[in-house]
């Protein structure tokens, strides 16, 4: 069973899209505020997110970030914009679709299906295999050669995020930004590049994990090295 949490401070709305989006395989749940939300979203099983731009005790535009880190489960923003600039500010703020007001319930259904689908695609892949690695990233297991190696949380999120985009040259920005993303403590400059050094040191990735100079890093699978 998913389960859909709205975030929405009109309330005649919030319910109605309750009952709409409620079936026999997603149940609903509703918050007016972003405390709320928060509260429901610790208690675990949110799978998707419907944030509404507009509410009364906080920036959907700072939220949406703290959902992407904590949870990765797909935002799908509310706004009774549409204006270019507010779109783009959702987007870059790690939102997965938008819906402006007013909309088609037969339209938001299928946006809240899509980015289901595309949510258990995306979990189908937690387990990476390739040369001679194996990554769970489910249950925390990773291996090289068959031997089991321990990975630190940071490390774990470098090696998804390299990983993920295997083949695909990531800046150090963007490479700090996800890792480090919540800006709640500072980091040091040098942070990223101890963590890269420890994960192949630990991994005996030095040809897995290559440096692209003047710009960031990228996985490299067996074949493209």
């Amino acid at each position: 069973m998913k389960k859909i949490l709205i975030i929405e401070d009109d309330s005649t709305l919030s319910s109605g899209l309750c009952r709409a989006l409620k079936s026999e395989e997603t149940e609903t749940a509703s918050a007016e505020n972003l405390n709320t939300a928060r509260d429901l979203l610790a208690k675990g099983g949110v799978s998707l997110v419907i944030l509404d731009v507009n509410l009364p005790d906080g920036n959907c535009f700072d939220f949406l970030p703290y959902v992407k880190k904590e949870y990765g489960i797909p935002v799908i923003m509310l706004t009774a914009n549409d204006l270019e600039s507010d779109i783009v500010a959702g987007l870059e703020a790690g939102a997965d679709d938008y819906i402006t007001k007013p909309f088609s319930l037969a339209v938001l259904r299928a946006r809240v299906n899509t980015q289901l689908r595309k949510s258990a695609d995306r979990k189908t892949s937690d387990r990476f295999a390739s040369d001679n690695y194996v990554f769970d990233f489910e249950r925390m297991e990773f291996s090289v050669d068959g031997t089991a190696v321990e990975l630190s949380k940071t490390e774990q999120k470098l090696l998804r995020i390299l990983t993920d985009n295997a083949g695909i040259t990531l800046s150090r920005d963007k490479l700090v930004d996800r890792i480090w993303t919540d800006g709640s403590e500072y980091v040091d400059e040098n942070a990223l590049s101890v963590t890269v050094k420890r994960l192949r040191d630990k991994l005996n990735a030095k040809d897995s994990i290559k440096t692209v100079y003047g710009i960031g890093y990228m996985w490299v699978q067996k074949d493209e090295k």
